[in-house]
């Protein structure tokens, strides 16, 4: 009995910390509770939901135009706003921006293409107005601002032309 005794008595710890954990919230205030940034750390973020709000440049937010572009196309409408919700330090949302520049490239006109990171001051206050629950999430947003889809984890350029095909993107 003695022999497993270390291995019981670590089995019960980590059912403990799954029962009660999920109720602490972390002090990031970004609503991410703590099993989710314990995963999220190990194999880095993921799931699906849920927006964030948009920081200024000068906090890791960028958006893939230049600022005459942005006066230019705020008077342009777009079919497609593509809000990606992630974070510098998360290994599947630093594998997004690639596909966030492709599509930026692509689609130029068309999609919108908005990037905030939830882990900052004003990211975090975009985190809250999408109610994202893991990073990184990307949210589609149509020409009249309504979401119409959403999506958690990394998220490859060929299944996001599908989803920006179903509103008409060429």
């Amino acid at each position: 009995m003695r022999k497993y005794s270390k291995t019981i008595f670590l089995i019960f710890i980590a059912a403990v910390l799954m029962i009660g954990v999920p109720y602490v919230k972390t002090p990031g205030s970004c609503g991410l509770s703590l099993p989710l940034a314990f995963t999220g750390a190990i194999f880095g973020c993921g799931g699906e939901k849920e927006p964030a709000q948009q920081p200024d440049i000068s906090q890791r937010s960028m958006a893939f135009a230049s600022e005459n572009e942005n006066k230019n196309e705020s008077k342009k409408e777009h079919k497609v706003t593509f809000v990606e919700l992630g974070s510098e330090i998360c290994m599947p949302c630093r594998m997004m921006k690639p596909v966030l520049e492709r599509v930026s490239k692509e689609y130029p006109g068309q999609v919108r293409v908005v990037y905030h990171d939830v882990m900052t001051e004003s990211g975090k206050s975009e985190g809250s107005k999408y109610r994202i629950r893991v990073i990184p999430t990307q949210v589609f947003l149509d020409s009249t601002g309504k979401e119409y889809f959403r999506h958690e984890g990394f998220f490859s350029f060929e299944d996001i032309d599908r989803v920006l095909k179903q509103k008409g993107v060429n």
